[in-house]
């Protein structure tokens, strides 16, 4: 979950870094540091708070010169976020310095050994374990710190992206990764390294994605050299061109990332499609499903495993995909599905759901489905990521980089890639007209249109979100395809306002949480024309009844639910299976417009990270 930087070459170092922990900071925003070797000394800089603190404390502390440096920004596993608990974390000696994301699983044990044989501790971290048992090897064994690290790390259970540094080679960053992201720019006789590609991109369009248990070397004047971590072997690393630019990651004159992410939503919905939905042609051509189509076609059921937003773009997809292609769908948390001892079997397909493509719970459920011979396909956003590589086959979300971390493009995208998978099965099984499947692919080929035209309302939600600012919960409801949305909207109000709220069958209301509703309860109900509006329409009268305040989101016309709703949003009309697509953009504006009302960071909300890498 944290974001780490690291440079080596003939620039200065010190502002690639910091810029490069800005982009990373959606990764983690506990705590940030840096280290910097400027030739004879190691200079550490670290603080509790944001990259914006460390800047300010390094500008009067240390020198900033060098062309060599590590930095890190933090979200907090071991340790309460403070200034002692910051990477990067020193050895005993001073010698060396780490960076870590990941968690050590067996650091106390270790912590206890290195104790015994003279160590000392300064903080709580179990990075600072790991730094210390690298010394203890490289001391030990009387070898070079690359032989040290990879030594260290077979001692070691757990995940890990790290980069260490040793004064004594001063010409040198050693880098690894199990479970954790990690990426290497490589320049002209420089090297960047950092959890994800953006730190470095207006540097290099060239990047090597290190892959589980391999070990890196970076050195200056050198090519790369990638080892296996378990038994030294070479490894021929595949050198990617980078497909992002600097502007994809800027945030465009918009106040906050997650408004500009909301309002990118028809580009990227377009995106998703372009190529693949050949209306003229009557056609969704995938190429990890037209590889793949009898594995698809003649699979017991669907298994789809993801986390958060993922999940509920999967709940979305379990109604598509039955409701289309007539397969039998489950949809699980990958957190629970990894643990649960599940029943898998080589007739099965996992579809596993993650904008970044590092989800550790994904990637083990992944692995998981795998060991049972099932066929794996991924749906991510990140081209070169975990998920991608781990998969069998898969299909790329192009939402382009998502920088909030309360995810918005990444669930419109997801179900859009969805949609387009059950509609080419739905075809190939022939369990759709061929005039509902024309149908189907011009309302989605309308969607960005449509999201366009729910963006006008940007500033009438605003006055909703002014009106309810200072509830302390609220209530989401909504049914068949919709319930997801639902869930959808109250995950995104929790996330960034820290406003309680739950998301319900508006059916179950009645089973428990009608008794919640009084003239102080705001209720957002999805009450759009498709589906089940009649059986709605009674929902929202009973709340009426008991004096709840009512938000609507309604097909534009309607005149019933309007009757009844303290206020409503209208969307434009379009097909039941496509309906989540448009529903759930005035709920994104809706908590967008609440939490900077009150106040809070939408794009950096508190205890979250974008990227959950570790348990």
């Amino acid at each position: 979950m944290c974001g780490i930087v690291g440079y080596i070459g003939h620039r200065e170092a010190y502002p690639i870094i910091i810029e490069g922990l800005k982009r990373l900071e959606y990764r983690g925003y506990d705590s940030a540091g840096i280290a910097l070797f400027d030739g004879s000394d190691l200079k550490i800089s670290k603080t509790k708070g944001k990259v914006a603190d460390l800047e300010n404390r390094s500008n009067e502390t240390i020198s900033t010169n060098g062309h060599i440096g590590i930095g890190h920004t933090r979200w907090a596993t071991h340790g309460i976020p403070n200034d002692v608990n910051s990477h990067p974390h020193s050895s005993n000696t001073g010698e060396l310095a780490i960076i870590h994301n990941g968690i050590i699983e067996n650091y106390e044990s270790l912590k206890k050994e290195l104790i015994s044989r003279g160590y000392t501790f300064q903080s709580d971290t179990d990075t600072e374990v790991l730094v210390n048992l690298i010394e203890d090897v490289k001391q030990k064994e009387n070898v070079k710190l690359g032989k040290a690290v990879q030594i260290a790390l077979n001692q070691v259970i757990g995940a890990y992206a790290i980069a260490v540094f040793d004064k004594s080679r001063p010409e040198e960053v050693v880098v690894a990764r199990l479970g954790s992201p990690l990426a290497i720019g490589i320049g002209d006789n420089e090297f960047f390294i950092a959890s994800d590609a953006s730190p470095f991109i207006e540097y290099t369009k060239n990047a090597i994605y290190l892959e589980d248990e391999e070990m890196a070397i970076v050195r200056i004047g050198k090519d790369i050299k990638v080892r296996k971590i378990k038994d030294d072997s070479l490894v021929d690393p595949y050198i990617q061109e980078l497909q992002i630019n600097l502007e994809q990651i800027e945030k465009g004159g918009y106040d906050h990332f997650m408004l500009k992410e909301i309002h990118e939503q028809p580009k990227a919905i377009t995106d998703t499609y372009r190529g693949r939905l050949l209306r003229n042609e009557a056609l969704i051509k995938m190429a990890g499903i037209e590889d793949n189509l009898n594995k698809l076609l003649n699979a017991n059921r669907i298994i789809i495993v993801a986390c958060g937003t993922s999940w509920h773009a999967g709940l979305v997809a379990e109604y598509i995909f039955e409701d289309l292609a007539r397969i039998p769908v489950e949809v699980e948390y990958a957190s629970e599905f990894r643990y649960r001892n599940p029943v898998i079997t080589e007739n099965d397909v996992l579809i596993a759901i993650s904008q970044s493509g590092e989800t550790a719970d994904t990637l083990a459920a992944i692995k998981l489905a795998k060991s049972k011979g099932a066929f794996v396909f991924g749906v991510c956003n990140v081209v070169g990521s975990s998920i991608a590589r781990e998969t069998h086959a898969g299909a790329y979300t192009h939402a382009g980089p998502e920088i909030g971390v309360a995810s918005t493009k990444a669930f419109t995208t997801q179900v859009t890639v969805l949609t387009l998978m059950a509609l080419r099965l739905a075809k190939a099984k022939g369990s759709i007209s061929n005039s509902d499947f024309h149908r189907h692919l011009l309302e989605l080929e309308l969607i960005p249109q449509h999201v366009e035209n729910v963006l006008k309302s940007d500033s009438h939600i605003k006055s909703i979100a002014n009106t309810y600012k200072h509830s302390n919960n609220c209530l989401y409801l909504g049914r068949g395809y919709n319930f997801p949305v639902a869930l959808e909207g109250a995950l995104k109000l929790k996330e960034i306002s820290y406003i309680h709220a739950e998301g319900y069958p508006a059916a179950e209301m009645k089973h428990g949480p009608i008794a919640l509703i009084d003239e102080n309860m705001p209720i957002v109900v999805i009450a759009t024309k498709k589906g089940h509006y009649e059986k709605v329409v009674s929902n929202i009268q009973e709340i009426k009844s008991r004096k709840g305040k009512i938000i609507a989101i309604v097909t534009q016309g309607d005149t019933t639910v309007k009757a009844l709703a303290d206020h409503v949003i209208e969307v434009p009309e379009t097909l039941e299976a496509l309906s989540p697509l448009l529903n759930t953009i005035p709920l994104q504006l809706l908590s967008y417009h609440i939490a900077v009302l009150l106040g809070k960071n939408v794009d950096q909300p508190r205890n979250l990270a974008k990227s959950v890498t570790v348990e």
